[in-house]
């Protein structure tokens, strides 16, 4: 199991399809943002509950409908572990065995399956049953008898495949999730479609190209307004392309090529009337500028004297503290950065009457951070550039998510916030639950 974990987590396993054009062989260079092993990058603590500081860090891009969200928020009440697990045990057998069930029935059960697997960490409850459970789910998918049902189906898919990866859930889920985003006529259903697409994309077994004619899928979502899938100018749909789409885009090691197309799409959606869709596409926008840099190491001196680049190529930040590497910008990502940077900067002082005070805000952090960085490559997400009176060192990126009180994980790149939020997209309340016992979760996020 701990072999199929790290091929499915292999980040960077992959190019963009423009570049493998260029190449005659498959790419085998990992991303910078490859997680490393378990054993070199356990936290120092593991145990306890998530506090985030330095951002928004909220639910609030949804799995999908509120009202069921709330539904599947773990218990603050812990269950004996016999007590969960002989649930746990009589829920899978009810799913599984369907005679007689009825729409509400099945509702009541997968309410009750997500919510165990979201607040425990049940891999070993429901190894061997993963193909029996994932068959189950997709005749609910299939026969969409109720929204509800429907959507719940979807979210217990996603759990089943982040509690327990597979190498044949791709092949078996892919094309009813994309029978659901084309055709449903809920958008609840087509939303939760989307990111259960990515997830199952991300951890159950898809191929190199597999992975990017998803990303060209959700591309033509996101560039048609929507309109691709029957759901123009509906703005939950098109966030979620917008999300799942950078969620994959950490696994793509070669960007050079499709950046360009790809922030275009982008830049067009910073004109959404939706604070959402802009917040996304910002993110997003922030993620493959970060994509085209890598850092400068011992190694280029040694083999590829820095000297050997263009002084404009070679980039530090004036207000770094000492030991802050270098960064190598390897492409251009996109040609109107100076045209992206006036509208970035517009959104990043937004006042509108037009918007919430809480949505003008959210939309100033954002679009600062994304302007921060493309002018400054060096700085990730929330950065200040204050000094500590106690350190003497620059604060640099402040969004962290702590772990109890004594493990703290940094969110310092873009590619860290992307996979983070996608992670929380499926697991909700029980994202610390699983970060702290679930090797997935913790390798993708070391």
């Amino acid at each position: 199991m701990h072999d199929l974990r790290r091929q499915a987590l292999e980040s960077g396993k992959t190019v963009s399809r423009k570049a493998q054009s260029k190449q005659s062989s498959p790419a085998t260079s990992r991303s910078n943002s490859a997680p490393p092993s378990r054993a070199q990058s356990r936290a120092a603590s593991r145990a306890g509950s998530d506090e985030e500081e330095g951002g928004n860090m909220s639910d609030e891009t949804s799995f999908s409908v509120n009202s069921i969200d709330e539904m599947l928020t773990p218990d603050n009440n812990e269950q004996s572990t016999d007590a969960w697990r002989a649930e746990l045990a009589d829920r899978i057998e009810e799913l599984i065995d369907r005679k007689r069930s009825s729409v509400q029935g099945r509702e009541t059960c997968l309410t009750a399956f997500i919510r165990i697997l979201t607040g425990q960490y049940a891999e070993e409850e429901i190894r061997g049953r993963e193909a029996e459970l994932v068959a189950a789910f997709l005749k609910s998918i299939k026969a969409e008898s109720s929204e509800k049902e429907t959507v719940l189906a979807i979210k217990a898919l996603a759990m089943t495949l982040i509690t327990s990866p597979s190498e044949v859930i791709y092949d078996t889920a892919s094309t009813p999730l994309k029978t659901i985003i084309s055709d449903s006529p809920s958008l609840a259903s087509k939303t939760a479609a989307i990111h259960t697409l990515g997830a199952c994309t991300f951890y159950g077994g898809a191929s190199d190209d597999e992975i990017l004619e998803n990303m060209s899928y959700l591309l033509d979502i996101i560039s048609s307004d929507g309109e691709q899938i029957s759901a123009h100018d509906a703005p939950l749909p098109v966030t979620a392309a917008i999300e799942e789409y950078g969620f994959l885009a950490t696994l793509v090691d070669d960007f050079s090529l499709d950046s360009e197309d790809a922030i275009d799409a982008f830049a067009d959606q910073l004109s959404s009337s939706s604070p959402g869709v802009q917040m996304a596409a910002g993110e997003n926008i922030a993620l493959l500028y970060e994509k085209s840099y890598r850092s400068l190491s011992s190694d280029d001196n040694d083999h590829n004297p820095i000297s050997d680049y263009s002084s404009s190529d070679i980039i530090s930040d004036p207000d770094a503290s000492p030991g802050v590497p270098k960064l190598l910008q390897t492409y251009t990502p996109y040609r109107r950065t100076d045209q992206l940077i006036h509208t970035l900067s517009d959104l990043a002082s937004l006042n509108t009457h037009r918007l919430t005070k809480k949505d003008q805000k959210s939309i100033r952090t954002t679009f600062a951070d994304v302007l921060n960085s493309i002018e400054y490559p060096t700085r990730g997400p929330r950065y200040q550039n204050a000094v500590s009176h106690e350190t003497g060192k620059r604060y640099g990126s402040r969004m962290v998510v702590r772990i109890h009180k004594e493990g703290v994980m940094r969110i310092d790149k873009w590619w860290k916030l992307h996979r983070l939020q996608g992670l929380r997209r499926v697991l909700q309340g029980g994202f610390v639950t699983h970060y702290e016992r679930n090797g997935v979760v913790f390798d993708s996020l070391p």
